[in-house]
């Protein structure tokens, strides 16, 4: 209930706001008025300040003014403010009859609505009442419902737990017909339909019934599984089973008299009834696991009659490779792992050409091989995980324990086509310490080999010396060895299953290659003094060589793979810069850039040895040809046939025995690269040295572009088909000196005339100057000598 303060003044809000409205019209139509007049904003400050008098005396200034044409206004101003007065009178007078009104019918509507929440209340009161007396009345009747209720539900389940006794034990009647009437098929079905139950029960609570249901199941199961295992015994006995011997020899024996179509029929139906007893053997059976440490994949248990049918063979690996037996050697692992493959071999025909139909009809997708091979490899997992820990500290052991698993493993996937996904021995290798092992052990092995292959006195020579063909790269000996033994290390641990491992042996190789390139360094420093020497280029062809290599295996989609997973993992640790990981994301670096980049670096420092060694040989041969008597010299004219310089022959003689040198040492790609650095020094230096040292006349300009285009440049057209554009400073001096006097006497003019300009370089490329700036040129023209005297 609300006070009758409250309720006398909250109706009221809506009459004030509507009053309110109607006085805020009045209030616009005043103020348009008034602005036609004078203004809003004028008449508020006059009004509000209270200065009636000077407001009215400005208004008529402003209306009026000095003008007394002005005064016939003041009728129609008169007019408009009456007119203005009688509105706002009865706006006021119209609102001021309203607002009682208003505010008498909000009180009246207060009224009602007090009257109606009173009565309601008092409605309120007695529903509240009559409920609670309803209540207490069926109070009784609820608890003797609910108990009822409580009582039919344990019924219930009574009778639920009941049916399923009751079904259970007809199924068990029906499973006991069936085997009285020798129905071995139908009690096989209803044994899987008892089984499915099972399942079905494992969410429910009641132990007893599930303990039941159970210990039903695992009677009927060993009942028929024991009976069906004894008569698929006996059928894989008149079939010889298991195949000692060679598929050839198989052949002879499956083709006797035992051999009848009807054994392959019972073998057929035997094999189908033991399939259907796989839900309740799984479900009965636990399988053998290796511990968690080896992580292996999960799988499905093996098909049970494979099972029956590897049971033999289970107990001659026993027998064999374990205990006391002569055959159980430690330093023989090849002996069981053999075995095992020829067991598969002598099998595969047999389960490929008489048991996969079966099963292919039976509807399961199981290969008959594969799950031969899976149960044998659990063999095989089992002697390796007992094997390891007891030669895990003795390296001859270990490293041939280690090669022959590979090897196993290699014939294992690309003969008999296992899957790598599968359970394997590279699981076993994994493991943690055996896999620590491992790596510790390549690493001192792969040392080793290096330390063999760099002290071999073949170490620089190349294996194909004498074959043109196969010699391109002219690799020497230890580089290609050692190339090799990344190779198979790449063999060994690609089929590794975890990124992680094979990430580990990356690194690995990453630091084996830098240990080769600092070795290769070494040497390297030791033959510095002999830079054009067969051992110091054999060191170059090598660190070539392994550069080129590692940039193939970049793009190979193996090494592809591990630089996606060392992405990943370098993302997770943070290992790795935002730019660093967008460009081997986007395949711009890749996991050998590191050692490419350092290989390229120490190549680049010994070719430029090389080419600093050739080139002091040069300018020291070169002193002569920098004395020559250039102003001197007769023109060509004067001469019967050009020759070469006499003292430009060592300087040629020099280069032309270095080059070949060279190129019978070193690699195509990496002489390309050195003689187009000499040449590149060559042509500075002539164009400095000898050219822009010297003044020349008309004959002395000829005699160098003989030289230079008739002797020097020929020397490299062996390497290219146009040297001449390798030495652009010393081709366009030559043009340049060799002008006629009208051409030079006019290029001369242009580019004194128009320097910087256009014109000037259209001149220079008319003449074919191109390399050569404008300032250079007109030194050039200066160095002539034989300018006509024109008087200046």
């Amino acid at each position: 209930m609300l006070p009758a303060g409250e309720t006398g003044e909250a109706p009221a809000a809506p009459c004030c706001s509507e009053s309110g409205d109607e006085r805020k019209d009045v209030e616009e139509k005043s103020d348009i008025n008034i602005t036609a007049l004078v203004g809003n904003e004028q008449v508020n400050e006059d009004t509000d300040n209270g200065d009636l008098p000077s407001y009215v005396s400005a208004f008529i200034e402003k209306e009026v003014g000095n003008d007394l044409k002005s005064l016939k206004k003041l009728d129609k101003l008169i007019e408009q403010m009456t007119e203005n007065k009688m509105q706002l009178e009865e706006q006021v007078l119209t609102i001021s009859s309203e607002i009682p009104k208003r505010i008498q019918s909000a009180l009246k509507n207060a009224e009602e609505s007090k009257q109606f929440l009173n009565q309601f209340l008092k409605q309120e009161t007695h529903l509240f009442s009559s409920i609670n007396s309803h209540l207490l009345t069926a109070q009784p009747w609820m608890e003797d419902l609910g108990a009822m209720i409580n009582q039919i539900e344990e019924i219930e389940r009574h009778l639920a737990y009941l049916k399923w006794i009751s079904q259970i034990e007809e199924l068990s009647d029906n499973i006991q017909q069936y085997l009285m009437t020798n129905n071995v098929p139908e009690a096989a079905s209803t044994l899987v339909y008892m089984a499915e139950l099972d399942i079905k029960l494992q969410e429910s609570s009641c132990t007893h019934l599930l303990a039941f249901m159970r210990a039903t199941v695992k009677f009927w199961h060993k009942i028929l599984k024991d009976k069906l295992t004894s008569d698929f015994e006996e059928i894989l006995a008149q079939l010889h089973w298991p195949f000692i011997t060679p598929p050839q020899a198989q052949t002879a024996a499956l083709s006797r008299p035992a051999s009848a179509p009807e054994i392959y029929t019972n073998l057929e139906t035997l094999f189908c009834q033991l399939l259907k007893l796989q839900t309740s053997d799984e479900l009965l059976t636990e399988p053998k696991q290796l511990p968690e440490k080896y992580c292996l994949p999960a799988s499905p248990s093996v098909v049970l009659p494979i099972q029956i049918m590897l049971t033999p063979l289970q107990k001659r690996f026993r027998y064999h490779f374990r205990g006391n037996r002569q055959t159980n050697v430690i330093s023989k692992p090849e002996w069981y792992l053999a075995q095992v493959l020829m067991w598969i071999g002598n099998h595969s025909q047999f389960l490929d050409e008489k048991i996969q139909p079966i099963l292919d009809k039976a509807g399961p997708s199981v290969n008959a091989r594969l799950e031969f091979s899976r149960g044998l490899m659990m063999l095989v997992l089992e002697k390796l995980a007992a094997d390891i820990p007891c030669s895990l500290y003795d390296d001859t052991l270990f490293c041939h324990l280690v090669d022959e698993v590979l090897l196993f493993e290699r014939e294992l996937h690309s003969v008999y086509g296992y899957p790598g996904t599968f359970a394997n021995c590279m699981h076993i290798l994994s493991e943690e310490t055996c896999f620590q092992r491992w790596l510790t052990v390549e690493r001192k092995f792969a040392l080793q080999k290096m330390d063999s292959m760099l002290s071999s006195e073949a170490a620089w020579i190349s294996q194909y010396k004498d074959i043109t063909d196969v010699d391109e790269m002219k690799v020497p000996d230890c580089a290609e060895t050692f190339m090799t033994l990344l190779l198979v290390i790449t063999d060994r641990y690609k089929n590794l299953p975890a990124a992680s491992r094979k990430l580990q042996f990356l690194e690995l190789q990453k630091d084996l290659v830098d240990d080769f390139r600092i070795r290769l360094t070494q040497v390297m420093k030791e033959e510095t003094r002999a830079s054009l020497g067969f051992r110091y280029c054999a060191i170059l062809n090598a660190v070539n060589y392994i550069s080129t290599v590692l940039a193939d295996w970049a793009d190979n989609v193996f090494f592809l793979q591990l630089q996606q997973a060392a992405l990943e993992v370098f993302a997770e640790n943070n290992t790795l810069s935002k730019l660093q990981l967008g460009q081997l994301a986007s395949m711009e670096s890749s996991v050998f850039d590191d050692m490419i980049n350092l290989l390229e670096r120490l190549k680049h420092d010994m070719l430029s040895r090389q080419v600093d060694h050739v080139f002091r040989e040069v300018k020291e041969a070169a002193k002569l040809y920098k004395k020559e008597r250039w102003l001197s010299l007769p023109s060509q004219a004067e001469q019967a046939v050009m020759s070469l310089s006499s003292s430009a022959c060592p300087l040629l003689l020099t280069i032309r025995d270095r080059s070949l040198q060279l190129e019978q040492q070193l690699c195509f790609s990496l002489f390309k690269i050195f003689w187009q650095m000499l040449v590149e020094k060559l042509d500075v230096y002539i164009y400095q040295e000898i050219i822009l040292a010297n003044h020349f006349n008309e004959g002395g300009a000829a005699q160098l572009q003989f030289d230079m285009t008739r002797n020097l440049f020929p020397l490299f057209s062996h390497y290219c088909k146009r040297p001449e554009n390798y030495f652009k400073h010393v081709k366009e001096a030559c043009i340049v000196l060799n002008l006629n006097i009208g051409s030079a006497l006019l290029l001369k003019d242009v580019l004194q005339t128009a320097a910087g300009r256009p014109s000037a370089t259209a001149a220079l490329n008319e003449v074919g100057i191109y390399k050569l700036a404008q300032q250079d040129v007109e030194i050039l023209l200066n160095l002539r000598t034989n300018w006509p005297n024109t008087g200046k």
